[in-house]
């Protein structure tokens, strides 16, 4: 406004505070979810990996139903009558269970339905024998789930050992690379576009760094939840109710485990991306952190069936999101181990983080020469 004397008051404009760290944490996260969900070659791949997931679930059931009937020995009126309500499995009758469990051992039939008494979580008054595993087409097409008594026992089958095998290993490797890739890009953007310097002056840098860790990290952690849940949906619609069973306590760690190996994951990408200052650099500072992901992928596919390789594994934290779900899929590890291996991966993560932030705030304002490992940490 101006004065009678003629001069000029100067506009003042409130002054608002500077967002808090949790605030700024909170700003860049979003960013970071909208940027993706309107990234069509994100939803283009989100949507492959969703179908291929449904597509080999509904396959598999397809697959199971065009099988030929189980023939399964019967000793009892009882258990040749749940045989006869069952409708999909062909009864062999037994004299009793030592020639039942003979016409097993000859492969005559899949298994043997045997009279027993009811007890606590087998409330049918059978129970199933076989010879070397639990024979899912028999149990499936029951009620209810009887006791199974394994004469032999041996590990799940090779086949279904190696599809899951194969299911971990690239969902881990396709969402790792798939939202690793992208943080790198977008660190060595807004390093090449001077965008960071500007963003620096009201977010600090470990926000910018934990908000582009958080933000991806919900995309790819709901991205195998989604996978998850759409599994199970469709193992439940097509029949799958016994391998739905097998399968579902090793999905739910695998997510779990996932969430925090990502997290680690993520910061390495960031990380390692922040050293360079073109987009024609990444590949090459991001390659170490590109192996650790390969790594595990090939391991689980190629050493699936070897217990001890599966064991270091999941004690690794950079495999451990993909061997420990497949030795609880197998039932080889105890029910503390899982706990213990989180642990580790919990605190790699942890550790992980901190160096991360170190090396991310020493480099990301250095433009020109690629930073050395050396300087990064050194500042």
């Amino acid at each position: 406004m101006s004065t009678a004397s003629g001069n000029a008051t100067p506009t003042r404009y409130p002054r608002h505070p500077a967002p808090s760290l949790g605030q700024s944490v909170r700003l860049v996260a979003t960013r970071e979810i909208v940027a993706r969900l309107r990234s069509k070659a994100f939803l283009i791949s989100t949507g492959i990996l969703l179908l291929v997931s449904i597509g080999s679930v509904v396959a598999g059931g397809i697959a199971s139903q065009n099988q030929t009937l189980p023939k399964v020995a019967v000793v009892g009126s009882a258990a040749a009558q749940i045989v006869r309500q069952a409708g999909t499995l062909t009864a062999v009758e037994a004299d009793d269970v030592a020639a039942a469990e003979s016409l097993v051992r000859a492969g005559t039939v899949t298994a043997a339905i045997v009279p027993a008494e009811s007890q606590a979580g087998y409330p049918l008054p059978v129970r199933v024998i076989a010879l070397s595993g639990t024979p899912l087409e028999v149990v499936g097409v029951l009620s209810l789930r009887p006791e199974v008594t394994l004469l032999e026992p041996s590990k799940q089958g090779e086949g279904l050992v190696y599809l899951v095998a194969i299911g971990f290993g690239l969902v881990f490797f396709m969402s790792a690379i798939t939202f690793g890739s992208t943080i790198a890009q977008s660190v060595v953007e807004e390093k090449q576009t001077r965008v960071v310097e500007i963003l620096m002056t009201t977010i600090p840098v470990r926000a910018l760094l934990a908000g582009k860790v958080v933000g991806n990290s919900v995309m790819a952690f709901g991205q195998i939840v989604a996978i998850g849940l759409l599994v199970s949906i469709g193992m439940a619609v097509t029949g799958q109710h016994v391998l739905l069973g097998d399968i579902g306590p090793a999905l739910v760690w695998f997510a779990v485990f996932f969430a925090f190996g990502f997290v680690m994951l993520a910061s390495l990408f960031a990380a390692t991306a922040s050293m360079v200052s073109r987009q024609e650099d990444v590949g090459s500072a991001t390659s170490p952190v590109l192996v650790l992901v390969m790594i595990p992928y090939f391991l689980v596919i190629l050493f699936n069936d070897n217990p001890t390789v599966l064991a270091i594994m999941s004690y690794i934290p950079f495999s451990a999101p993909v061997g420990m779900p497949m030795r609880i899929f197998l039932g080889t590890a105890a029910w503390w181990e899982p706990l213990l291996s989180l642990a580790i991966l919990l605190a790699s993560t942890a550790l992980v983080i901190l160096i991360g932030s170190r090396i991310y705030a020493n480099s990301l304002l250095r433009m020109g020469a690629r930073v050395t490992f050396r300087e990064a940490l050194r500042g």
